[in-house]
């Protein structure tokens, strides 16, 4: 919306300053941007004598105005001055003046509440204060935001205040932005301060002399004063930090002067969740220099234990054994070897069993050149993940797989959100390749943190190999570790074995994520053991009804039996009917007992089988109404339950989310984020109606599991359901606005009292009584069905739509084959 201020301003700075040498016009819309904020750093310019003026508030523009003095309230000797000042202060939300061109009252006023937002002193009592110095010059002339926006906390907005109230007037401080959010700059803020404390000169980077200080300062239980202040502000910045499970947990820490027993909990969680100490070591708990280095920039401290790394050379005998004796074991190596490239690095000919001889594990790799924007597109993801699995399945890499693909870049978000190229495009590409394969492989990211974090959320990536080592990435400032990191790159070196010398990346290994590949050529599935149980259970049941008389479906007894600990109660009898007590004790007596989780072969994500198995008894129990618009105790069993829960979920978090549509886009079963409705558990809804189904219509679960696991069914998983519950996205609209707050039959509204208001939300019925919120409840179930879209816009993109790129592939792979075969 335009703004009749901010329009004002645009037509008076081009006016006034459109014929100075060097000066762009802004356009003049009435709205705040960049173009119009440098337009009046080139009018400040003009008035202090530089030029030509230049689009940036550089070293010159900061020397003339610190000559100048500060402005504050009579400040006569430039009227341009000030109104520029007074220009700037309505572009970034205060009222800079009821007449331009004279300090007077209401402009002193403004800037003190800038200077108040910004955590620094207002400058005075009355017209003595509201002092504009020109570091707070050059911010009424910038883009920050002094005020929480979208997507930040009060939290961290109080930290930003505290270290701009703290350390601006100190030289080497940029007054920084208080808008809630962790940056690149908030990061490099706080290596500043701690500089400053440490008795050094700041210039923000990690280097020898930061190290050394930080090796001094260990704080621990009972440590008050700066550093623990530092040093919880640094712990806040790296929130949320994931504790994985079925059911994953975000924990939290506050900033605080005192290192107390709450601090102490979180940094062994943070030390857990970075793979630094565990329980039973000696500064599990403590903030001595590895957590320190690891909270301050993204390779930590390079030189900590590592357990596994990755190389272009080939693993010779004598390079596997020194990988092994210096305590290596994993190691990465490359699936390809682009035409044109002299590294040599691609996996040789019976190089991975002589990595498996020695006890090594291996994850592979792949990298098509991946240095620059223009290598990623869609069609060349397609094509490269065509590549890869064929590559892969030469080698005899075992169906479950993960490859890592790489971001060899400092991609920018810009870069990772274009299109046609972009970072995500090219992922989406590298979906569809593997999929229309029969998705044999998982899909990896490699690169910055940022990048790792987009690409597993938009394209369900696996896991992140997150390139540590290249701390000055931006995609690496500002950003915690991803929640599924796998192995972080931290350090680059020369090995030298005796008369052999190659170069070497140190990774650090997280425990229980990646599993790496011991052995090649393996014929199973990663859900094959969990559907060998299943088959048993329903032996179980087929014995148990032919000896009991019992009439029961022999696959809706499997599904009770597993989940008969988890779900059941009054409510569960509501929903699904209650579970065979007698068939539980027959499985029991013959060593039978629940297990709770698999692996899904079509993401790698494991999933939660009481929950699916819950969901498919609530649907067996509950048939779909006849106008698909309405719902039932079923969906309460499945998704309507989920989304009530994340309803409850988004009241309760309506002062970082004042929109519903952006709480869905950032938190609805999006892969890599927790949340109470996350990507596992839509999956599971989504699988446990198809099973349902299934069994329904006179299948058995083991056959299903079977076609859908490992037959491919499970690849078109979300357009299979979305077909069959609603058919299109106006009626799953209506279905998800009946399940919250339409006249549905009574176990919804059961369900309504006990998923909302038992969480101490609103109901949406009377919710949508309050003016505004009506439509407010249908942008919510706008996001339910727009993201029921996005995934399966994501599964649709199979090779049946891009058969004109085969051709080209197998022409270009023939020529790469050729090639590598002239080479050697």
């Amino acid at each position: 919306m335009a703004d009749e201020k901010v329009l004002d301003a645009q037509k008076w700075v081009n006016a006034t300053y459109g014929s100075v040498a060097g000066y762009v016009r802004c356009p003049e819309d009435g709205r705040t941007g960049w173009s119009t904020m440098n337009s009046l750093i080139m009018g400040l310019q003009t008035e202090l004598g530089i030029s030509p003026v230049v689009a940036s508030f550089g070293p010159t523009t900061m020397s003339k105005l610190q000559a100048l003095g500060d402005i504050g309230f009579g400040w006569n000797k430039n009227a341009n001055i000030v109104r520029i000042i007074q220009h700037g202060l309505f572009c970034k939300g205060y009222w800079g003046a009821n007449g331009f061109g004279e300090f007077g009252a209401v402009t002193t006023e403004a800037v003190k509440s800038l200077r108040v937002n910004m955590g620094l002193p207002d400058g005075g009592m009355g017209t003595a204060g509201g002092t504009v110095t020109p570091k707070i010059f050059k911010c009424i002339l910038n883009m920050d935001a002094y005020v929480v926006v979208a997507g930040g906390t009060e939290k961290i907005r109080n930290i930003q205040q505290w270290l701009n109230g703290r350390y601006w007037q100190r030289d080497a401080y940029s007054i920084g932005p208080c808008d809630g959010i962790y940056s690149r700059d908030v990061q490099k803020s706080l290596v500043i301060a701690i500089q400053y404390e440490l008795g050094l000169t700041p210039n923000g980077n990690f280097g020898p002399g930061t190290q050394a200080g930080l090796k001094t300062r260990t704080v621990r239980e009972g440590s008050t004063g700066i550093f623990v202040e530092l040093f919880t502000a640094a712990c806040v910045f790296n929130e949320p930090v994931v504790l994985r499970g079925l059911n994953d947990e975000e924990v939290r820490t506050t900033f605080k002067s005192t290192f107390d027993s709450k601090t102490k909990e979180f940094v062994q969680i943070f030390q857990t969740f970075s793979q630094l100490y565990s329980q039973g070591d000696a500064d599990y708990g403590v903030g001595e220099f590895d957590t320190w280095a690891q909270l301050l920039v993204s390779m930590g401290n390079a030189d900590r234990k590592a357990t596994a790394s990755d190389t272009r050379f080939e693993i010779t005998p004598s390079r596997a054994r020194w990988l092994w004796d210096n305590g290596y074991r994993m190691v990465g190596r490359y699936l390809y070897d682009p035409p044109g490239s002299t590294l040599d690095k691609e996996i040789k000919p019976g190089e991975l069993n002589t990595i498996f001889s020695e006890g090594l594990r291996v994850f592979p790799i792949y990298q098509d050149n991946a240095r620059q924007l223009s290598d990623f597109t869609y069609s060349q993801g397609y094509q490269h993940a065509l590549n890869a699995h064929d590559l892969a399945s030469g080698y005899g890499f075992n169906r479950g797989t993960t490859i890592y693909f790489a971001v060899d870049y400092d991609a920018q978000q810009w870069e990772i959100d274009g299109q046609p190229q972009g970072i995500v495009a090219y992922f989406n590409g590298v979906v569809a390749g593997l999929a229309s394969r029969g998705k044999k492989y998982l899909h990896g990211v490699y690169g910055s943190r940022n990048v790792c974090i987009n690409v597993t959320a938009k394209t369900g990536a696996r896991f992140s190999f997150v390139s540590g080592m290249s701390w000055g990435f931006s995609g690496n400032l500002g950003y915690p570790l991803p929640s599924n990191w796998a192995i972080n790159q931290i350090k680059e070196f020369q090995v030298t074995n005796g008369a052999d010398v190659f170069d070497l990346d140190r990774d650090v290994w997280r425990v229980g994520a990646e599993p790496g590949v011991s052995s090649v050529n393996n014929t199973g599935g990663p859900a094959d053991g969990y559907i060998a149980y299943v088959q048993r259970l329903l032996n179980h049941a087929n014995a148990y009804k032919s000896a009991n008389n019992v009439g029961t479906n022999a696959s809706r007894l499997v599904m009770e039996y597993i989940r008969h600990e988890k779900y059941r109660g009054l409510q569960w009898w509501w929903l699904a009917d209650s579970y065979d007590e007698d068939f539980v004790s027959y499985c029991n007596a013959r060593g039978e007992y629940v297990q709770n989780s698999f692996t899904d072969p079509i993401t790698g994500y494991e999933l939660d089988a009481t929950h699916l198995m819950a969901t498919a008894n609530g649907f067996l129990e509950n048939s779909d109404p006849a106008d698909k618009k309405e719902s039932t105790g079923g969906d309460i069993a499945g998704w309507g339950g989920d989304i009530m829960t994340f309803w409850a979920n988004w009241r309760n978090s309506v002062d970082e989310y004042a929109s519903p549509l952006t709480f869905t886009q950032a938190k609805l079963a999006i892969p890599g984020v927790v949340s109470s409705f996350g990507y596992t558990d839509m999956i599971e809804d989504v699988d446990g109606y198809l099973l349902a189904k299934y069994v329904a219509g006179g299948g058995d679960i083991v056959s299903w599991m079977n076609g859908h696991y490992n037959g491919g069914g499970g690849l078109t998983r979300f357009r299979s359901h979305f077909d069959r519950r609603w058919g299109n996205a106006t009626d799953a609209r209506a279905c998800c606005w009946d399940v919250l707050a339409g006249p549905s039959d009574v176990t919804v509204n059961a369900a309504r009292i006990a998923l909302i208001t038992g969480a101490g939300a609103a109901l949406p019925a009377d919710y949508v009584l309050l003016p505004g919120n009506t439509e407010k409840l249908a942008l919510f179930c706008q996001g339910f069905t727009d993201r029921q879209l996005s995934l399966i816009g994501l599964e649709n993109s199979l090779a049946a739509q891009f058969k004109e790129n085969l051709a080209t592939y197998r022409k270009q792979a023939a020529q790469r084959a050729s090639q590598r075969g002239a080479a050697r």
